[in-house]
């Protein structure tokens, strides 16, 4: 009787679990695969990070382009020389007026200081670049600095496709496992209660009871791991796409059989790199790289701006005259400037070999990506090829487990078999369906591999 109550309460509590699931779904999210890929592409953080160094990039592009404008700046000062500096001359130099005075010794230092006490300026001044090499190249490459944060933007998008597809596809799945354990379970009950009955009646043994009640024991666990698996992967799910954990969700991308059949269209799909975002990542990457090298080879050449400065000052021993503006005298200056690189210790030569040097990198990583395309869709395609005989295989094993559980339980229930031989069919059917839906959760990730390595995972 205790086993049987204790039986009686893991039961209940599944059950009650699966009336909350179906409550909750009522009122849940409908998600289809694609639902959940939109989603992600407005709610994940990374997504909304990229999209933020897209507008990064944009404003640094403004502040290297703010060198070719005009630059304006005024500036006013207002001095009071309260201990005035001196110029120190030769009194010899400047005689006396005075005829009858002795005359100065060669040699006299005087200070003498031709400061007044308070004194005010006030200037606009103006400069315009009319040539540099480097501020030159800045505006030619500003639409490669936007397209390689726009791509790296897109490699985001397509990691998170990836990781939305896989774990989507891997929480239906556990769905479906998850259901076959709960029938299962319901059944090996039942069969349990039928063999107490029999037992009770004379014409089971007490061996026969317990071998039935391990199995609803196993099973009974199995559900609640699984169960437990479920919430995980579910979690998981909305952390992928930026939804709140505690948000209902139901899943209606459910038909995961089909795949077998999309999949022998993606195997005659053909390369083509510049679908793959890494690869335009790395030609983006060596872009730049040449724009670096033009812009240190510029760098020899000189730069020449013009500028225009125009102010007014005045000084006097009152501090009340310096709001006198009539008095104040006026002066400009119109010019241009010129300045020309002649040395600076080898910088520019070790620039432009480093930049030299970059551009080389870059071309053994376009290679290598190409070579890495290569792999993984040979790799993948091999891979996908192989899960979807597997596939095969194992739904042929499936559907004669269900034949031989069905046989089973006929002949039990017409009294020509054993419950041993439904126990042993049921556990047998129970690995092949565990075996089915493995095979197909490799079929989905082997399909994701393929359209990642080909760049189709949109």
């Amino acid at each position: 009787m205790r086993r049987l109550h204790t039986h009686f309460i893991i039961i209940a509590l599944l059950f009650a679990g699966i009336a909350d699931r179906v409550l909750a779904q009522e009122v849940a999210t409908p998600l289809s695969l694609q639902a959940c890929m939109e989603y992600a592409l407005k709610h994940n953080y990374n997504i909304k990070n990229a999209e933020l160094d897209v507008l990064i990039q944009k404003a640094q592009i403004g502040e290297q382009l703010s060198a070719s404008y005009p630059h304006v700046n005024g500036k006013m000062d207002v001095n009071d020389f309260y201990v005035p500096q001196s110029s120190f001359i030769d009194a010899s130099t400047f005689p006396s007026s005075d005829p009858k005075a002795p005359p100065v010794p060669k040699g006299t230092i005087v200070p003498i200081s031709f400061t007044v006490p308070y004194a005010a300026d006030a200037s606009i001044t103006t400069s315009q670049l009319l040539f540099d090499g480097q501020v030159f190249i800045a505006i030619k490459a500003r639409k490669a600095l936007l397209d390689f944060a726009k791509i790296r933007g897109a490699v985001t998008e397509e990691n998170i496709r990836y990781n939305v597809y896989k774990a989507y596809n891997s929480l239906v799945i556990a769905y479906r496992q998850y259901d076959i354990i709960k029938n299962s379970l319901i059944y090996a009950r039942s069969l349990e209660h039928d063999v107490i009955v029999t037992q009770q009646n004379g014409f089971a043994e007490k061996i026969d009871v317990e071998r039935t009640s391990v199995q609803v024991n196993n099973l009974a666990t199995d559900s609640m791991r699984i169960g437990n698996m479920l919430t995980v992967a579910e979690q998981m799910l909305k952390y992928q796409i930026g939804m709140n954990i505690n948000t209902p969700i139901v899943l209606t991308d459910t038909s995961v059989e089909v795949r077998k059949d999309n999949t022998l269209s993606l195997l005659e799909e053909t390369e083509h790199y510049e679908r793959v975002p890494e690869y335009n990542l790395y030609t983006q990457t060596l872009t730049l790289n040449e724009f670096n090298l033009k812009r240190y080879q510029l760098a020899a050449y000189p730069s020449i701006n013009a500028f225009w400065a125009y102010g007014t000052n005045y000084g006097s021993t009152k501090f009340g005259d310096l709001f006198l503006f009539n008095k104040y005298d006026r002066n400009s200056t119109l010019g241009i400037s010129l300045t020309m690189p002649i040395f600076n210790g080898f910088l520019r030569a070790n620039q432009v070999t480093e930049a030299r040097l970059n551009i080389e990198k870059s071309k053994n990583d376009i290679e290598n990506i190409k070579q890495t395309i290569d792999f993984q869709t040979a790799t993948s395609r091999t891979t996908l090829r192989n899960a979807v005989l597997q596939v095969q295989s194992q739904r042929r094993n499936m559907e004669l487990s269900d034949d031989v559980l069905d046989l089973a339980r006929r002949k039990y229930k017409a009294g020509v078999g054993s419950n041993v031989e439904v126990t042993q069919a049921q556990t047998d059917q129970l690995r092949a369906q565990t075996g089915y839906f493995n095979a197909l959760l490799d079929l989905i990730n082997a399909e994701a591999d393929l359209k990642k390595a080909l760049g189709l995972l949109k």
